[in-house]
């Protein structure tokens, strides 16, 4: 998985890449990729409680990838915060319904202009950085 952040007012967007599951660092240990969830307690460890995956680019997902999400979306909001996904693909869809992660869990929504407004104060200019693990 590798990733791309960008700001919106307070609300942290990090657009996805690749699989989201523990194939790869459970295979190749430390120097593979980092989890989701630790992704998402980093940022959350910097005060950003607000975050929009964008799914668009992700080829898979698995069950640990699920409760890799479910991981996530409970740092966030012990934080007081939240999280919401936009542009999962079709197969991603489904898992999510099948699971009832959505709506149940995590919102998934339309777009990101009606993710960031889900959010109390989100707006604001973008700002972008790459990161990849």
């Amino acid at each position: 998985m590798s990733y791309q952040t960008r700001t919106v007012g307070n609300v942290t967007i990090l657009d996805i890449t690749g699989r989201i599951d523990l194939g790869v660092p459970l295979a190749f240990g430390a120097g593979g990729q980092t989890p989701l969830r630790e992704v998402i307690r980093d940022f959350a460890q910097r005060g950003n409680f607000d975050i929009v995956l964008n799914l668009k680019d992700v080829s898979y997902i698995d069950s640990s990838g699920i409760g890799e999400l479910v991981a996530s979306v409970t740092t966030l909001r012990g934080k007081g915060g939240d999280m919401k996904i936009v542009n999962p693909n079709l197969i991603v869809q489904k898992l999510l319904r099948l699971t009832r992660l959505d709506p149940m869990v995590i919102e998934v929504k339309a777009d990101e202009a009606s993710a960031l407004q889900a959010f109390p104060g989100g707006g604001g200019s973008p700002k972008a950085a790459a990161q990849n693990l």
